[in-house]
């Protein structure tokens, strides 16, 4: 089965799917909370990625030419 991301909340009991979806009994699921509390918010994980970008692709990056392709 492909992988799909479904919106959901969680009522006190149970995980409730926001919108109806045709789910066999016992599919495997992979259940990813998003907790209101983090210390890490949107901006703190735009800053890390931008920073992990910046250090793969930074200025001491050589520059590659078809040349050095080998097949």
């Amino acid at each position: 089965m492909p992988t799909v991301s479904l919106r959901a909340h969680y009522d006190g009991e149970r995980i409730q799917l926001d919108e109806p979806f045709d789910l066999p009994p016992d599919v495997p699921l992979l259940v990813t909370v998003l907790a209101p509390d983090a210390d890490v918010d949107r901006e703190t994980w735009i800053a890390t990625g931008s920073q992990a970008l910046a250090r793969a692709y930074g200025n001491d990056e050589p520059e590659y030419t078809l040349a050095d392709i080998k097949p």
